[in-house]
């Protein structure tokens, strides 16, 4: 085992270890009574509980590994600058999580030198805890397998595609193109949890996941999840590195061809897009 092997490791318990500390409390709040406000809009909720979980995971990252920085969702950057940093999201998929709809989790990743390599997912309601390191990915201890899925017609692909920002852009071609993917998929759906979808990636329990608005805390335990179960992760919409808003990930043996189709058109979208 190599150095980075041993700190991925370390790096990944502590990890699950700040995920599975909140999940008694989300488990106990959820489907209760609770306030609701929001940040941008209300396609964009946010509660109490979003935040007493990011309190808490931050807390304990940081005296686990206090030279190092989290970055959180809802409060942003806290602790010293250094090669460590954690990327938190206390609660992925909040709106499904205030409304009762059990598909949200906990995501704890972490980048050393600015690249991730370890972290974990924890589904309070499922009980489910995906880990990552540098060795391999795991649910509940166990080695994750991807799907063997090749063909797209028999695939189950899930996207967040369009949410609400990209429909008030008025591409006329936008709903068309969701179109084209329900038709060349075998099954689609949109779920509301990046992180949580792409676990589900690892875990072979769907083939492809394809997002477009998404931010580093989403997607910074996944990808090691994705990568280290043997599946394909494809980050896309931004500048070089692993934190750009978009994401292809399938498993290997899935031929993409609807989705690349969809990524090519959606990357010719964006120089127009952000003139507006």
């Amino acid at each position: 085992m190599t150095e980075l092997d041993d700190l991925s490791q370390q790096l990944m318990r502590t990890a699950t270890d700040a995920a599975l500390s909140v999940a008694p409390d989300l488990l106990a709040a959820f489907r209760d009574t609770m306030d609701v406000h929001f940040k941008r809009d209300e396609h964009d909720p946010v509660t109490v509980h979003d935040r007493q979980a990011e309190e808490r995971i931050r807390e304990l990252v940081l005296k686990r590994v206090p030279d190092s920085t989290v970055i959180g969702e809802e409060d942003g950057r806290h602790g010293r600058d250094g090669s460590i940093a954690w990327y938190v999201d206390p609660i992925d998929g909040t709106a499904n999580f205030a409304r009762g709809l059990a598909f949200f989790c906990t995501s704890v990743g972490v980048a050393v030198d600015g690249v991730p390599v370890a972290g974990a997912i924890v589904d309070p309601v499922a009980g489910h805890v995906f880990a990552a390191d540098s060795r391999g990915a795991y649910l509940d201890g166990t080695r994750l397998h991807p799907s063997g899925v090749r063909d797209e017609g028999r695939g189950l692909l899930i996207t967040g595609f369009p949410n609400s920002r990209e429909l008030a852009r008025g591409d006329a071609e936008a709903l068309p193109r969701f179109g084209d993917l329900v038709a060349r998929y075998g099954t689609v759906r949109r779920t509301g949890s990046a992180a949580l979808t792409l676990a589900h990636v690892a875990a072979g329990w769907c083939d492809a996941a394809l997002g477009t608005s998404v931010n580093a805390w989403d997607v910074c335990a996944a990808q090691v999840l994705v990568r280290g179960a043997g599946a394909v992760y494809r980050p896309f919409a931004g500048n070089e590195g692993w934190d750009q808003p978009g994401y292809l990930a399938h498993g290997p043996d899935l031929v993409p061809t609807a989705a690349e189709e969809f990524v090519d058109w959606y990357l010719t979208r964006l120089p127009r897009w952000d003139a507006r």
